[in-house]
């Protein structure tokens, strides 16, 4: 029963990553597939240049509180998984990093709109203050000096990532926690590809400005 629950658990951690915050905003406030608009993406910077200010700041605070609540659901749900049956007590910081892991995958690959979604960076924070608040307040220290720097979010992005990963080991956060520091940056990163190759290709948009691709609503 205890291996029945956590995988329950963790399918909840995804099913919460996966609400397609920026997808449903879009349709809400400009009846359009944000999707079929600019990058493509469905997270906050894409909602920002497509739909507006008002609508990014919803979806970046609703994407934030998703990796946020993925994370404490598995902190808070485990005492009661303990009641069903013994389990390992080192077991716990695994599974909550699997949550936490899992709602990154969950936003980026939504089940709800084909698999789709957007770059995860923002569920990465929210994963970040709930497992380990400083290494959190790090990356997001990184991500607005790069981003106050050379204003391209993608950037700001991918050195919140790098952060998040240099700091999980320098802090001495569990072995899991370190884990899931690298797994879940290297995702980011990844997820990252075409914007990395803007980046060196010197045609990535800074804020404020439009993508090369961009279609009006």
């Amino acid at each position: 029963m205890a291996v029945l629950a956590i995988v329950l658990l963790l399918l909840a951690a995804y099913l919460l990553g996966s609400i397609p915050t920026g997808y449903l905003i879009a349709r809400w406030v400009k009846g359009i597939d944000i999707r079929q608009y600019g990058s493509g993406g469905t997270g906050a910077t894409n909602v920002l240049r497509t739909v507006g200010k008002g609508a990014a700041i919803a979806v970046l605070v609703v994407d934030l509180l998703k990796g946020l609540l993925a994370v404490l659901l598995a902190i808070a749900l485990w005492p009661q998984i303990l009641a069903l049956a013994p389990v390992a007590p080192q077991w716990q910081p695994w599974v909550t990093m699997l949550a936490g892991l899992l709602a990154l995958v969950g936003h980026s690959k939504s089940v709800w709109i084909g698999f789709t979604g957007g770059k995860s960076a923002a569920t990465g924070l929210g994963v970040l203050i709930g497992l380990a608040w400083p290494v959190a307040l790090g990356a997001a220290a990184a991500f607005g000096l790069t981003l106050a720097l050379s204003r391209i979010v993608s950037l700001g992005s991918i050195a919140a990532a790098i952060a998040a990963m240099v700091l999980m080991v320098a802090t001495g956060q569990p072995l899991p926690y370190v884990v899931l520091g690298i797994l879940g940056a290297t995702y980011v990163i990844l997820r990252h590809r075409g914007n990395i190759d803007r980046l060196l290709a010197g045609t990535e948009p800074r804020l404020g400005q439009q993508p090369s691709n961009h279609s009006s609503p």
